[in-house]
C-alpha cells in the first residue's frame, strides 16, 4: 500500500472513531464528520441529511440508546479512485449491563467516505442485520 494510502487508511480509521467515541453522549460531535447531504439507511429509517442524522442521534441518546456503547470493527477498506471509499464493517450496539452484542443485534455496515479539501467525510450509512431472523 502506497505511503499515500495509508495516510487515508489511517484518516479514514480515525473519523470512524470519532462516530463512535461520540457514541451515546454528543449528537453534535456523532456528525460532525458528515457531509451536508449524507445519508443513513438503517432497518426502517432512512435519514436525508446530516441535520436529519443528527436530530435523531440526539433523540435516541436521550431515551433508548442513553446509556449504550458500540462495539465497531472495520472489516476492509476499499477505495474508488483518489476521493471516495467504501468501508465495510461489523456493529452492534450494548445496553447497559452487557459484555456481548445479542446476536441479534450485530449488523453489517457500509459506510461511503469522500474527501472533500484533503478530508474525509462520511457521505453515506446503511446497515442491516448480520443475521437473518
Amino acid at each position: 500500500m502506497s505511503e499515500t494510502r495509508s495516510k487515508d487508511e489511517a484518516a479514514i480509521r480515525a473519523v470512524l472513531a470519532g462516530v463512535y467515541d461520540a457514541w451515546g453522549t454528543d449528537a453534535d460531535a456523532f456528525v460532525a464528520d458528515y457531509t451536508e447531504d449524507a445519508t443513513a439507511i438503517l432497518p426502517g429509517s432512512y435519514r436525508r441529511s446530516k441535520e436529519e442524522v443528527r436530530q435523531k442521534m440526539a433523540e435516541g441518546f436521550a431515551s433508548v440508546l442513553k446509556g449504550s456503547t458500540t462495539r465497531d470493527e472495520i472489516r476492509s477498506i476499499r477505495f474508488l479512485g483518489a476521493d471516495a471509499a467504501v468501508v465495510v464493517s461489523e456493529t452492534g450496539i450494548l445496553f447497559p449491563g452487557e459484555a456481548l452484542v445479542p446476536a441479534d443485534r450485530v449488523a453489517n455496515a457500509t459506510w461511503v467516505l469522500e474527501k472533500r479539501d484533503d478530508k474525509w467525510l462520511i457521505a453515506a450509512y446503511h446497515n442491516s442485520p448480520a443475521h437473518a431472523g
